[in-house]
């Protein structure tokens, strides 16, 4: 028999000693106390648990937020250079559509527009090695993320199309530099 039994039997036999015995057994509520202290420490470990995943989560965010940032810095570094150019590249184009067709054959300025043909074409693919580009606008419809309408148009277009663009608009890789000024089809 076991010293459980022997408490057992004891409290049950009415013995002077149930007293004792009980007094000497853990009662259940040194029991109940101790399984709420372990049920406490496992709430609160459960919770340091998710704290801990919570912080590499936003950890693994900022790493993530911060890599971004730092390509985009990268990649559009050159914005404000670029927007300065834009207007370099209009007055080329300006100067090269101001001369006359029949000047153009001229001996005397053949070379100068030469030069500034060159120029242009040099400009432009500095532009392209940069990710500079013009945006699309004849012909296609009015997106006022990438164009400012200026005027309305008669044109037998359907209304909402582009039909004129009094200046080329510019993105670098996919940020508007520029917006294109453009002339949309009226309607009726």
């Amino acid at each position: 028999m076991t010293e459980d039994d022997n408490l057992a039997a004891a409290e049950t036999a009415g013995s002077p000693f149930a007293e004792q015995a009980a007094a000497d057994r853990p009662g259940d509520a040194d029991a109940e106390a101790a399984q709420a202290r372990i049920a406490a420490l496992e709430a609160e470990l459960a919770e340091a648990k998710q704290a801990v995943l919570y912080a590499a989560a936003e950890a693994q965010n900022v790493r993530r937020r911060a890599e971004k940032e730092a390509v985009d810095a990268r990649a559009y570094a050159v914005t404000s250079f670029a927007r300065d150019l834009l207007s370099v590249a209009d007055n080329l184009e300006r100067g090269l559509a101001a001369i006359p067709a029949d000047m153009r054959g001229d001996d005397k300025l053949k070379g100068l527009v030469a030069g500034l043909e060159a120029t242009g074409r040099e400009l432009e693919a500095v532009f392209q090695r940069h990710g500079i580009a013009k945006v699309k606008a004849l012909g296609e419809k009015l997106d006022p993320n990438w164009h400012q309408a200026m005027m309305e148009v008669p044109s037998d277009a359907e209304p909402g199309t582009i039909v004129q663009e009094m200046q080329a608009g510019y993105a670098l890789k996919d940020r508007l530099l520029r917006p294109a000024l453009v002339g949309v089809a009226k309607a009726g």
